[in-house]
């Protein structure tokens, strides 16, 4: 059968892109997604389901994930880096912050050479993409989309994020009850995505929209080799379903498999460094430097401190507030997050033990305009073999001074009221190392870790740009019938958590994909 569109990865975009592709009944889908299909909501595994538990669905017995590990920085052992594998991808083991960047990220996207993405541009399909439960319909909110999202009131949260609020606003920060208004900064409660300890995820919104129509086909369990091309056109998808092989054609073909999975796909597909894919033993069927490179993160680390607070609920969420703000000196707003947060929390990273009947409290500080990028190459010609993803964290010497900075504002807060009420001092770092720069320079690069928000491998920009992979349409440069509609393509990553900017491309894309406008 000959498809319209195949789209290789169900997660927050694809499966955002297939539901809209299809409301137009003239247009036919075929959804490919390497990992299992939870179409029932009373079978789903409730690790899936419910998502106050973040932990056991990034990182338990049963996740749904490709099993990735990165580098971090060098002369370290890697680290697990939970990608879901699963319809809805990783909006169905994330953490639901439904958290937009703020308007000069998608300016700068603009000024780089792609100006249908400015703020201007995208706002309509943010608003287009959520229904706002605390603040309805108005110039930045929606009220009809798929995704439902809740902010906690301070009274309705646990005491350590309450009381980090509180010192904060004591401390001078400033107070923001809407963190997605475009001139937020501050403190205030983090927008999820999760109602009634349910995650959101596209699979439970978009895809349930559109999983009645004709005109979409979705298949699970299907691991997508490459891309097959017909000269510079991509024309189908060589894939592997119960040990076999088959090809699936399309007028186009669309990669949504994310930050990682794409590039990988490209790669192996001979879209990509010429030089490295000839190493690799693949044809080059296009010669496209800017594949796999500029890995975009943000640097995250993890500090934890002895607590006297009880031990919350076991469905208590994860993350309910936080701060972002500019760090002293810097020309970028918004450039840094802090947030407490649970030890059910993905952010908790898998190398920091947490004694048994003990309090503890735990913060991330997360650096939000890195310098520093990453890359991602192949190791193997063979699909199922990761590549080697390379994060570089914190190799320029501006992010260690800013990401040691937050750290020490974020002890200062533990040591003022009404926050200190509750801590006894910190486990890690440890005193000593938070006794001189360099001694916590040395700590940081020994436990900066994810954000989860990995983005920019397959770049957006003019053919002008060397590194660009797509243009402004998502287009893959110098193909035909190919793009890429992902978080790879953002040229950096957003001052946020990245699920609800990468659910705005999808939105952004089904208007030209679905339309035939571009």
């Amino acid at each position: 059968m000959q498809y319209d569109y195949i789209i290789v990865g169900a997660g927050s975009a694809g499966s955002a892109l297939a539901s809209r592709i299809t409301e137009n009944p003239d247009r036919s889908v075929l959804l490919l997604e390497a990992g299992p299909d939870y179409s029932d909501f009373d079978n789903m595994p409730n690790s899936v389901k419910f998502g106050n538990n973040v932990w056991d669905a990034a990182y338990g017995e049963e996740a749904e994930t490709w099993g990735y590990v990165a580098t971090a920085t060098p002369d370290r052992e890697p680290f697990p880096l939970p990608r879901g594998k699963l319809t809805g991808g990783s909006s169905s083991i994330n953490g639901q912050v439904f958290f937009r960047g703020i308007p000069e990220d998608y300016d700068e996207w603009a000024e780089l050479g792609s100006p249908e993405w400015s703020y201007v541009n995208v706002l309509p399909y943010f608003r287009k993409s959520e229904t706002d439960l605390t603040y309805g319909p108005d110039d930045f909110h929606g009220d009809d989309g798929p995704i439902p999202v809740r902010r906690y009131s301070k009274e309705e949260m646990t005491e350590i994020p309450r009381r980090f609020w509180e010192t904060c606003i004591a401390a001078g920060y400033p107070e923001s009850l809407d963190q997605n208004h475009p001139e937020s900064e501050g403190v205030g409660p983090r927008p999820l995505n999760n109602v009634d300890g349910v995650r959101m995820s596209t699979n439970l919104t978009y895809l349930s929209m559109a999983r009645h129509r004709l005109n979409l086909t979705v298949r699970a369990n299907v691991l997508a080799h490459r891309v097959i091309f017909e000269g510079s056109r991509a024309v189908g998808v060589l894939a592997e379903s119960g040990g076999e092989m088959f090809e699936a054609r399309g007028g186009e073909i669309i990669l949504c498999g994310g930050a990682i999975n794409s590039p990988h796909l490209l790669m192996l597909s001979g879209v990509g460094p010429a030089a490295h894919l000839e190493s690799m033993g693949i044809a080059v069927v296009h010669d496209l430097p800017g594949v796999g490179e500029n890995l975009r993160d943000h640097p995250a680390c993890f500090m934890l401190f002895e607590a006297n607070v009880d031990a919350p609920p076991a469905d208590t969420p994860g993350i309910q507030a936080g701060m972002r703000y500019t760090t002293p000196g810097s020309p970028h707003r918004n450039d840094m997050q802090m947030s407490p947060i649970l030890f059910t929390s993905e952010h908790r990273p898998t190398h920091v033990d947490i004694p048994e009947g003990a309090s503890y409290a735990g913060f991330s500080c997360a650096l939000q305009k890195a310098v520093s990028s990453g890359r991602l190459t192949l190791t193997s010609s063979d699909p199922r073999v990761q590549p080697h993803l390379d994060y570089r964290y914190l190799v320029d010497p501006w992010d260690r001074e800013r990401l040691r900075g937050g750290l020490r504002a974020c002890v200062d807060l533990t040591r003022r009221e009404p926050l200190s009420a509750l801590i006894e001092g910190p486990v890690t770092p440890t005193e000593d190392d938070l006794a001189s720069d360099e001694a916590l320079d040395k700590w940081m690069m020994a436990n900066v870790g994810t954000q989860h928000h990995s983005s920019g491998t397959c770049k957006m920009g003019p053919a002008s740009d060397e590194m660009a992979v797509v243009d402004q349409h998502l287009r893959v440069h110098g193909m035909e019938g190919l793009r890429v509609v992902d978080a790879s393509i953002m040229p950096d990553v957003v001052r946020a958590n990245t699920n609800a900017t990468t659910i705005m491309i999808a939105e952004r894309a089904a208007d030209w994909i679905g339309g035939g406008d571009s």
